[in-house]
């Protein structure tokens, strides 16, 4: 997969500084940030998941390519990661279809998605029917549109970041080990075959 580099020193110029985090959750947050800048109604994005001391060693030149801060940070915490966007993805059907058609190579630590979804609250009774319970989010007065980061390494952790369309803040976004446990699920699978 051609690949470019995940957020940038730029998109975090004006960014709340992250509190400490486990670095997935960390890496949640960044990249929820990074794809937070072009606004919302966006197709899924994914990112490949490098401990950064390693890819460093294995090629030092990156070590001229990442801001001077983030390869000190990372040269004191082997549990640095840094995202790399993957920009050319496989075409798919929706999300499931995509994730099924990821495979990542062993140099790869871990990957992260971001999605858009609109939920409701869980005491709603939906329909069985796929199309009829689509609709039934959609015209439900209490929907909420949510922007949601999921990292996942190898060995099966998780990290993750949900923004609220409404409250659509970089102070509001809510971290958490593992809040969407499907989609961890889903992404950690892409990881299974590399």
């Amino acid at each position: 997969m051609d690949t470019s580099p995940g957020p940038s020193p730029d998109d975090e110029r004006d960014a709340p500084p992250v509190p400490p985090l486990a670095a997935l959750e960390r890496a949640a947050l960044e990249v929820e940030r990074h794809v937070a800048v072009a606004g919302w109604d966006a197709p899924p994005r994914v990112f490949a998941l490098l401990r950064t001391a390693d890819a460093v060693a294995t090629d030092p030149s990156l070590a001229d390519v990442l801001p001077a801060e983030v390869v000190a940070e990372a040269l004191g915490d082997p549990d640095h990661l840094t995202s790399v966007e993957q920009e050319e993805l496989p075409e798919a059907e929706g999300l499931e279809e995509l994730l099924g058609r990821i495979g990542w190579p062993p140099a790869v630590a871990g990957a992260a998605v971001v999605v858009e979804r609109v939920v409701v609250p869980p005491s709603v009774e939906l329909p069985e029917d796929p199309a009829a319970a689509l609709e039934a989010v959609r015209s439900h007065p209490e929907r909420q549109d949510v922007r949601i980061a999921v990292a996942v390494l190898r060995d099966g952790s998780t990290g993750s970041a949900v923004r609220r369309r409404l409250e659509d803040d970089d102070l509001r976004v809510v971290v958490g080990e593992d809040l969407v446990p499907g989609l961890s699920a889903a992404l950690r699978a892409t990881l299974t075959g590399g």
